[in-house]
């Protein structure tokens, strides 16, 4: 397989801070380089979002009832309580792969109701997915302008962590933090044939998840939680150093690229069949239910290997109030370009990933997917060996 791009490194000083020791205290520029350090989230004191119509455009309709029944209550503790057995095995294997485990401080409990001049809320969220919250582009951490109201806070369990990369020299940007009043959604949203977004260009919003970076390339789609005005913003902070495409995808309820398009290696792209990219002139075809279907990319990654992601096993019996199944075997965390971390439930996306050339580490994980992600959304790599550099051909990286 011939290689897109020559990754070549780009001698930027602004994003090479470095400690005392000599490596930089937050750093990362890929999904897959070797990984060192990474927060993992907590479950403790998570509580049910109240029924809003920002979670009525991405939650499964079968579990809309749920929302209205118990929004503002802590979820079931048995169901917190065994996936936080699961966030700490988790721990416990990045471990032993010599990472350094970091964790959010979570409160007492988000269960607690909260008002601003603009809304109320009857509750917060949890501090289980960094990766909505922060993203790291080379020494600089970003906190996301999220934008469910149950998530206005949730920056809060991750400051004591943010200050003391800041103290060891990494950059520290919080994006605006939006109004969050009627103004920023659509308050009439019913879902139809084609994506409409739930939230409107009132104000800058997106979930740091809806980024993959592959060095100088960021990808990103517009969703129900990512609009412009937010892609807009990161792409002028971010500035003439990095080139952000966004993509489109046959996806009606957009929540997160990192469920959908997830570059996993250099010249390697996990992709989720049921959801496929629209954007591009490179066209090929592919068999998924039955029918035959289309994915378009970009011409950057036309020498790139597609992979799609296997059809998921998980059983009904498990209840995923957030998202659809497919988050257990298409949103992975990469350790580095060949180690990566799966499911141990998902046999066949175990036999894959050997298949395709990588080493899977299966980590058990079905009682956190109720939470809305799996492990590329329960971490947040903060540091990974690895320079700044122009990875996709830069003359067809649109």
């Amino acid at each position: 397989m011939r290689r897109a791009g020559s990754g070549r490194a780009i001698p930027l000083a602004c994003r090479q801070h470095r400690r005392a020791s000599g490596s930089p205290a937050v750093n990362s520029h890929t999904e897959w380089d070797p990984l060192e350090e990474v927060i993992v989230g907590s479950v403790d004191g998570a509580a049910v979002p109240e029924w809003h119509v920002s979670g009525k455009a991405v939650w499964p309709p079968g579990q809309h009832q749920f929302f209205k029944d118990n929004q503002g209550r802590p979820f079931p503790p048995d169901l917190v309580a065994r996936a936080a057995s699961e966030l700490e095995y988790l721990c416990e294997v990045l471990r032993g792969e010599g990472i350094t485990v970091r964790r959010p401080e979570a409160p007492m409990g988000f269960d607690k109701g909260y008002e601003t001049p603009d809304f109320k809320s009857k509750s917060g969220l949890y501090a289980a997915m960094p990766r909505d919250v922060l993203i790291v582009f080379g020494n600089e951490i970003i906190e996301a302008p999220m934008a469910w109201r149950s998530r206005f806070f949730e920056y809060r369990p991750y400051r004591k962590l943010i200050k003391e990369y800041f103290s060891k020299g990494a950059k520290w940007t919080a994006a605006p933090k939006p109004l969050m009043s009627d103004d920023l959604y659509n308050s009439a949203w019913e879902k139809s044939g084609s994506f409409d977004s739930v939230v409107t260009e009132f104000e800058p919003v997106f979930d740091a998840a809806e980024f993959v970076r592959v060095g100088a390339d960021v990808f990103t789609q517009l969703s129900h939680v990512t609009n412009q005005f937010g892609i807009d913003w990161l792409r002028r902070h971010l500035g003439p150093d990095y080139t952000v495409h966004v993509l489109d995808f046959d996806d009606r309820n957009g929540m997160h690229i990192d469920g959908t398009f997830i570059p996993i290696a250099e010249g390697k792209l996990l992709v989720n069949p049921t959801k496929p990219c629209l954007t591009g002139n490179v066209r090929t075809t592919f068999m998924h239910g039955g029918r035959e279907r289309e994915l378009r990319l970009p011409e950057c990654f036309k020498d790139w290997d597609v992979l799609l992601a296997p059809t998921p096993t998980v059983p009904s019996s498990v209840p995923l109030y957030f998202t659809s199944p497919w988050t257990a075997t298409a949103n992975v965390l990469m350790l580095d370009d060949k180690k990566v971390i799966v499911e141990a439930n998902e046999a066949e996306a175990i036999a894959r990933f050997k298949e395709w050339g990588f080493l899977p580490i299966p980590v058990p994980f079905r009682s956190f997917l109720p939470f809305g992600g799996s492990f590329h959304c329960a971490t947040c790599d903060v540091r990974r060996k690895g320079s700044f550099r122009q990875i996709l051909p830069k003359a067809n990286a649109g």
